[in-house]
């Protein structure tokens, strides 16, 4: 069963949305990879007191932290621009069987 990843740094949502608008082909090189590693879904969240949440869906957690360490060259200097000044915070989610699921194909 696939695992919920999520990470969560502190950062100006608003500028990232800038750098990725201003420079679509390198966050798309980044996602790329990170399907070929085996990211099922992505979503890139913001709040507004300086947060941003990525969440994805992988196969396990080893498929994301081999994609992250093998990505950090290009990851890193992106959220550096963003205001990130902190290692994330990342959190692998598993689904639990609790009987209620609506949405998102139940």
């Amino acid at each position: 069963m696939s695992v919920l990843m999520t990470m969560r740094i502190k950062g100006d949502p608003a500028s990232l949305e800038k750098r990725a608008g201003a420079e679509p082909d390198a966050i798309r090189a980044i996602a790329d990879d990170a399907k070929n590693h085996g990211l099922i879904a992505h979503r890139f969240y913001g709040s507004d007191d300086g947060q941003i949440m990525v969440i994805d869906e992988w196969p396990d957690p080893e498929s994301f932290q081999r994609f992250f360490a093998a990505n950090q060259e290009r990851i890193g200097p992106m959220m550096a621009e963003v205001g990130a000044t902190a290692e994330p915070e990342v959190t692998f989610w598993r689904e639990l069987d609790t009987h209620d699921k609506v949405g998102w194909g139940a």
